[in-house]
């Protein structure tokens, strides 16, 4: 079991101690979290976050706005964290409600800010094979396959999924030179033809489709790293995109959903974070 939970703890106490390092020379990280909307998921998500960060010495600025609220309204939350120095970093509550396109807001962030890494300076750099701000959830991932001394360099990744937030910057990390990427990568959709096999063929399977279930035992080969970054409300409650129980007959190592790459997209937030505040201050 590849436990994301105690792995992001490691990485919040390795994060507490540069925090430690930059509030002694006068700097107290901040985040600005932007939060429209009634989603109750989304309201989850931003009291973890608000708790990893009081934990790690980190102050958060919340905007909680109405679900009617304009795009000038969020639009001036993004401008006045912009300018204040106090803020390293900012963050915006995916999914927005419907009528706002999300990628506008995104894009007036100051790249220097962007806590997500998903401003299209920060996915250019990743792209050109100059990362600075990795998006959270693919960054966690490489980060718990690290952690848990499964090989990444050489070996095939299949992803499912080519979404914006996990698998199309996930391919990108992934194709990075060094010991923390060197794969071959295979990404796979909706309109893949033989998923079951191409499935089949990866030594490492990250599946981030939305899908409830959508990857079962059978599609799978015996000692595969499976990595389930689906997370899916259910009847039967919080469950992945993988059919757990008979997919970890078969792998050698696997994430659970809950408590396993969700974790570890909170850590990897703050490290960004961390490291803004630092190339900010000058001790990056």
């Amino acid at each position: 079991m590849i436990d994301g939970r105690a792995a992001a703890r490691a990485v919040r106490a390795e994060l507490q101690e540069r925090v430690v390092r930059l509030r002694e020379r006068g700097t107290v990280p901040g985040l600005g979290i932007l939060l429209v909307g009634d989603f109750a998921p989304s309201h989850v998500y931003v009291r973890s976050k608000e708790k990893a960060c009081a934990a790690t010495g980190i102050d958060v600025d919340t905007v909680r706005l109405p679900a009617n609220a304009t795009r000038d309204e969020m639009a001036a939350a993004v401008a006045r964290w912009n300018q204040d120095r106090a803020v390293h970093g900012m963050i915006v509550q995916l999914p927005l409600p419907g009528g706002i396109e999300s990628n506008d807001l995104i894009d007036l962030i100051d790249p220097d800010k962007d806590a997500d890494g998903l401003t299209p300076v920060s996915l250019g750099r990743l792209l050109a094979g100059r990362p600075r701000f990795v998006p959270a959830t693919p960054a966690g991932i490489v980060e718990l396959l690290v952690r848990y001394q499964i090989p990444i360099s050489g070996a095939h990744v299949v992803i499912v999924g080519r979404g914006a937030l996990v698998g199309r910057p996930l391919a990108s990390l992934l194709l990075q030179r060094g010991a923390r990427a060197d794969s071959t990568v295979t990404v796979c959709h909706s309109r893949s033809r033989g998923l079951a096999d191409l499935c089949r063929s990866a030594e490492i399977l990250v599946v981030a489709a939305g899908r409830a279930g959508l990857v079962s035992g059978e599609m799978v080969s015996d000692g595969v790293v499976v990595i389930d970054a689906g997370t899916n409300r259910t009847e039967k409650g919080l469950v992945g995109d993988v059919d757990f129980e008979s997919v970890a007959a078969r792998a050698r190592a696997i994430t659970p959903v809950p408590g396993g790459v969700g974790p570890m997209t909170v850590a990897m937030l703050l490290a960004n974070l961390v490291r803004a505040a630092e190339l900010q201050t000058g001790l990056g």
